[in-house]
């Protein structure tokens, strides 16, 4: 009795261990979040920010792996979910000015149209979506267009981040040698 109740525990054990190691596997690419203002999450830690960020950005970080990434990874011409696996989010936590036009403070999903020279970034009110599978031009709330510029480095992990600016705030998104400034004002 006393070699059976052994024998069970550790049979228990190691189906366990090998169960565990039969996990389904994770995204390969990491989900970040950007907040303007940077480091948001430590002021506020830190207590050196009562307020709430301006905006905040959610985002999978797919990686260059030696690949081309546009133009051919990601087509030129054809909305691009802005990241990998789900739809990019960005929260503004104040009303905010984009392009001219007022966006109220909320969550929505960025997209993108990447072209050679320009790029257009797009905020939807579609907050559900993966990828741009069900991409809706209908919810667009705005698109603005901006030149490209080719960096001397190349940029491995899709990054984007909020760079402060005189009249606001850029939305600035680099991966490959391209990278993206979008403006925007409170």
């Amino acid at each position: 009795m006393k070699y059976s109740v052994i024998a069970l525990f550790f049979i228990s054990f190691s189906i366990a261990g090998f169960a565990q190691t039969n996990q389904i596997g994770f995204d390969k690419s990491p989900m970040d979040i950007s907040y303007l203002p940077k480091d948001y999450p430590l002021l506020k830690m830190d207590g050196k920010s009562k307020d709430l960020p301006i905006a905040r950005i959610i985002y999978s970080r797919p990686q260059k792996k030696g690949r081309e990434i546009f133009g051919e990874l990601i087509q030129y011409n054809e909305v691009w979910r802005l990241g990998a696996n789900e739809a990019t989010e960005i929260e503004f936590f104040k009303n905010v000015k984009i392009a001219g036009k007022t966006i109220a403070k909320g969550r929505y999903s960025l997209f993108c149209i990447p072209r050679e020279n320009k790029w257009t970034l797009i905020i939807n009110k579609d907050n559900y979506s993966w990828g741009n599978f069900n991409y809706d031009t209908k919810k667009d709330l705005v698109r603005i267009d901006c030149k490209i510029e080719k960096t001397a480095e190349i940029t491995e992990a899709l990054t984007i981040y909020f760079e402060s600016i005189k009249s606001g705030a850029n939305i600035v998104i680099m991966w490959d040698n391209d990278k993206a400034s979008f403006p925007f004002s409170w």
